[in-house]
């Protein structure tokens, strides 16, 4: 159990719960060695999205982790920061390092329901926001025959006017594959949940020493860190906080027939051109029999714009939902 809890704690949290801020108010940008100034916009999509797609990289970056950057000299970096990812709303930070997803791919899209269904807020049926997503991958690894451990961090506004400025935060969700990896081809090959499974890779256990720090980090800062809660959601755009059902589990898979076939880093597989989008399902479920989740389908998310950047990998912040025990599923 510890050792799961590790790997969770490594590998699940999409690259956005290990995060290093650097004391400056200035970043540089991997296109060129001139300093940029960053502003922290308002609570709005598109001054948000606006930030993400401000320093696009013409070459894909390959970050790498190490247990090395956990601390800086006697600091620990990663438990100070876990206790900030669960307490810190805010969509953009001041440029930092991602500790666990360093490479990843943005894109900007809608969130839609379209079946009947017995969860609260953005989970019922004709609910659409306006989404702002990660596609990641743990560790360093981008390429196509190399072990991958896919993730998503997804960002709801409850609006479909991009210029609504709102006085509370986005409903963050996080979905990942497998916490050991796998060696499918494709993005679009695996099914992402909020309690992914484990399998034992040797990716696994190279990383064993750096994965049982943070997990012992997000231990102390928070509970029962191997399932991502999906409240967020279901509160979300409720003026009423009483009878709000959530559901357990969350699954995202890609619509079939959009593999890009023959490209070998999974970033590029987010290239969207004029009029393309890439879309993915949403199933819930809080029913399980025989340890097999009943998923219903209830909608999808149609990404339509994407961006590899310097924001998307050091500026961009998923928050973490805090554990609760009173959630009504």
């Amino acid at each position: 159990m510890k050792l799961f809890s590790a790997l969770f704690s490594l590998l699940s949290l999409v690259g956005c719960n290990s995060e290093v801020i650097n004391d400056g108010q200035t970043g540089t940008s991997q296109n060129n060695d001139t300093p940029k100034t960053y502003t922290l916009p308002q609570n709005q999509f598109q001054s948000v999205w606006d930030e993400v797609n401000s320093d696009p990289l013409t070459t894909l970056p390959q970050d790498t982790v190490s247990y090395s950057k956990l601390f800086d000299g006697a600091i620990d970096l990663i438990s100070k920061n876990a206790q900030r990812t669960l307490n810190d709303h805010a969509d953009m930070l001041e440029p930092f390092n991602k500790l666990a997803h360093p490479n990843g791919v943005c894109m900007r899209g809608i969130w839609e329901i379209d079946t009947d269904n017995n969860f609260s807020g953005y989970f019922q049926n004709g609910s659409k926001a306006l989404i702002i997503g990660r596609a990641s991958s743990a560790m360093s690894n981008t390429k196509k025959g190399e072990n991958r451990a896919f993730g998503l961090a997804g960002k709801l506004f409850p609006t479909q006017d991009v210029q609504e400025i709102f006085t509370l935060p986005s409903a963050n969700f996080f979905v990942i594959n497998d916490l050991g990896g796998t060696d499918a081809e494709y993005y679009t090959d695996v099914e992402l949940t909020n309690e992914p499974d484990v399998s034992f890779t040797g990716s696994v256990f190279g990383a064993l020493a750096y994965s049982i720090k943070v997990a012992s980090a997000f231990s102390d800062a928070d509970s029962n860190s191997g399932i991502r809660q999906l409240y967020e959601i279901s509160y979300l755009g409720e003026n009423n906080n009483s009878n709000i059902t959530t559901p357990k589990w969350m699954k995202i898979s890609a619509q079939e027939g959009q593999t890009a076939y023959g490209v070998d880093d999974f970033r590029d597989e987010f290239t969207l051109d004029t009029n393309q989008t890439i879309v993915f399902n949403i199933f819930v479920s809080s029913v399980e029999v025989n340890n097999i989740k009943e998923w219903i389908k209830i909608g999808t998310i149609t990404f339509d714009e994407s961006v590899v950047s310097y924001s998307c990998d050091h500026r961009l912040h998923f928050h973490h939902p805090v554990w609760r025990d009173d959630l009504v599923h």
